[in-house]
């Protein structure tokens, strides 16, 4: 959790942008306010301390010291000199009966040739000063978050994706209102794109040469950055020493318990290359921990994981999309819509959906997804409901609070439900009224 990467500093980041358009909406409240200019160098140094207070807060440490753990600090790089030893930068030596990699990952490179021209979204978070221009390479979570907030900043953004559309791994129809929110807010998004043939040094910058539709074509931009991938971080660890296998993709291979081809060496985290997200990733971490103080006992089941980003507007997505339940499951769509909830109306931010998917036969959630504001927050009651097992027709009836952005889920259910013409009860607020 660096003061340049991790989900901290990228919060902070994205928190800086919605104030900047918040303060725009001012006028519309009847408050005076000039024109809001971000200073990134103080921006900066707010990110800084948001990430050091962070730290102080949790305090991982001072709580591992408690527990009896001893802690080596800058002790430099480390790796496996046998199966059972460990050495590290800083001359340390180290044996053990078992071990847990937890190494984490980092950026892929963009693969074509002048691909080191372009950055990592980590450096592109430590700018010293706004770009007038940056082209994103790249458009899941992280690329989505670099172009939404330097596009709030005021930098001018081209978003970059081979794919046939943005954000590919999320349901389509979620993929498709964000991209049309990027381009209202002045992003150039270019989806198809046949591939990105090289990177080329310019007086100004860095041009993007790329082929599309047949064409070619190429941009010029201050800053490109290459948001297309992330790998585990297997180098020089000494991995062959140790008997640990690595996948075809880079990551190191494990079993269900999280062992690896070494059964005393557990890994968790981006290293394993399975969910890449922080609460997957401390669940890992207990789960290769309590393996291997106690023997392989505890199975690592995938679990019901929330994911989305902090962009303009925020997306958030939970279970499957509709493309997956469509070919699995006999199922039903609730919608509600952001421009008939009280909640957004009151907030001004009425751009957006929220959809659930709702299984005919038990009623069940297989999935949620939301475009607009607090998308990533409102999204979890939904995974909530999925990971209890709390039916749609139950969901609908809890007397949540009035007007908060989470009662859009509810007021999507209600609408699948009426669809399946299942008696929900009173519809309340969120429902009848402000459904789809």
């Amino acid at each position: 959790m660096g003061a340049s990467d991790g989900p901290v500093p990228v919060r902070a980041l994205a928190h800086a942008a919605r104030l900047v358009r918040e303060a725009r909406q001012l006028p519309k409240y009847g408050i005076a306010a000039i024109e809001p200019k971000v200073q990134y160098t103080k921006l900066l140094g707010r990110v800084r301390e948001v990430v050091a207070q962070v730290h102080d807060a949790l305090d991982a440490r001072a709580g591992l010291q408690r527990l009896g753990a001893e802690v080596h600090s800058h002790a430099g790089a480390a790796w496996f000199v046998d199966p059972h030893t460990v050495e590290t930068g800083s001359g340390l030596r180290l044996q053990g009966r078992c071990f847990i990699i937890c190494v984490g990952g980092r950026p892929k490179p963009l693969p074509v040739p002048g691909g080191h021209l372009a950055v990592s979204h980590s450096a592109a978070w430590s700018l010293t000063d706004i770009p007038a221009s940056i082209a994103v390479v790249g458009s899941g979570a992280t690329g989505a978050q670099v172009a939404s907030v330097f596009s709030a900043f005021g930098a001018k953004v081209w978003l970059l994706e081979i794919a046939p559309h943005i954000l590919p791994t999320e349901d389509g129809e979620v993929a498709k209102a964000v991209a049309s929110a990027f381009r209202e807010n002045g992003v150039v998004v270019v989806e198809g794109m046949k591939t990105i043939e090289r990177l080329e040094r310019t007086s100004g910058g860095v041009a993007v040469h790329y082929l599309l539709g047949g064409e070619r074509g190429a941009l010029e931009a201050s800053v490109v950055v290459a948001a297309v991938g992330w790998t585990g971080n297997v180098d020089q660890l000494g991995l062959e020493a140790a008997g640990v296998n690595v996948t075809r993709r880079g990551y190191v291979e494990v079993n269900r318990f999280l062992q690896t081809s070494a059964p005393h060496i557990y890994a968790a985290g981006d290293i394993i290359g399975q969910t890449m997200l922080v609460p997957p990733g401390m669940r890992e971490g207990w789960c290769a921990a309590t393996n291997a103080v106690r023997g392989p006992q505890v199975t690592f089941e995938p679990p019901v994981v929330p994911v989305g980003s902090f962009t303009d507007p925020e997306y958030a997505s939970v279970g499957m999309t509709e493309e997956q339940a469509a070919r699995q499951l006999d199922h039903v769509v609730g919608r509600a819509r952001f421009d008939r909830f009280p909640r957004s109306i009151i907030d001004g931010r009425t751009r957006g959906f929220c959809k659930v998917l709702i299984d005919k036969a038990e009623r069940r959630l297989l999935g949620a997804h939301v475009v607009g504001e607090r998308a990533v927050e409102t999204a979890q009651i939904a995974a909530v409901a999925m990971a209890s097992g709390l039916r749609a027709d139950l969901l609908v009836s809890l007397p949540l609070s009035f007007p908060i952005y989470s009662g859009i889920i509810v007021a999507a259910a209600y609408d699948g439900l009426r669809t399946l013409g299942v008696d929900a009860g009173p519809a309340g607020l969120e429902g009848e009224r402000f459904r789809s």
